[in-house]
């Protein structure tokens, strides 16, 4: 598939097999992904809760989309899988390089490709959303297209808990929910899109309301994800 995509992306520019690879994954680890929700436009960022690595393998390989990530990933070859689906590269304790990162966000929602943002920095432990900061929803505002802003939940269901990487050594989380038995059906809910005026505060809390909204009623139960 590698060789493939390289030559792909040299003759075309572009080259789906990103998307089609980090599918193959998710079905791979025996993941089954609903997507339900209006379809993604271009130039749309999408404010997504965060669980678990396969959150990755499932947006990417069900809505196609890229990923603003921290830039430690490690391992040369994740980090090149990472570059060829578009990942936007971030240091989010570096202060002084907000406005330099925000300024890449925004070039990248320019593109055709959706951006996803993982607003509460690190994965949760499924029990309730974690505060969600605002600071990199400002591309929204200063990207040169017309950005639509989308929250996304990623719903594990009655699973949530089990695979949910929350302090945790990464490779025990791997073993652990890669042992599931069975298949681990998840439900991405492409939500409505939020209005955006450059309060990126107040975007950051519209999108964890609907988010945590969504997930009280996927469980049946009253909201347990308080504002932050």
């Amino acid at each position: 598939m590698g060789p493939i995509h390289v030559v792909t992306k040299l003759l075309l520019g572009r080259s789906g097999w990103p998307s089609r690879f980090l599918a193959a994954a998710a079905w791979v680890c025996s993941v089954r992904v609903k997507v339900v929700g209006e379809p993604l436009r271009a130039h749309s960022l999408l404010i997504s809760n965060h669980l678990s690595w396969l959150d990755i393998i499932i947006l990417g390989g069900s809505v196609g989309s890229a990923f603003v990530s921290k830039d430690d990933l490690g391992h040369g070859l994740l980090h090149w899988l990472a570059d060829q689906n578009g990942t936007v590269y971030v240091r989010r304790e570096h202060r002084k390089g907000v406005l330099g990162q925000t300024a890449s966000i925004a070039r990248a929602l320019e593109g055709e490709k959706p951006i996803t943002l993982f607003p509460e920095g690190t994965t949760g432990p499924g029990t309730h959303l974690l505060p969600f900061r605002s600071t990199l929803l400002e591309a929204a505002a200063v990207a040169e297209k017309d950005v639509q802003v989308r929250p996304v939940v990623l719903d594990y269901g009655p699973a949530i808990t089990e695979v949910a990487w929350f302090e945790e050594g990464g490779m025990d989380n791997v073993k652990r929910v890669l042992g599931r038995k069975g298949t681990l059906a998840v439900t991405v809910h492409l939500l409505s899109p939020l209005a955006h005026s450059g309060d990126r505060k107040a975007l950051a809390h519209a999108a964890r309301e609907a988010i945590a909204q969504t997930l009280a009623s996927s469980r049946g139960d009253t909201p347990l994800y308080p504002a932050a």
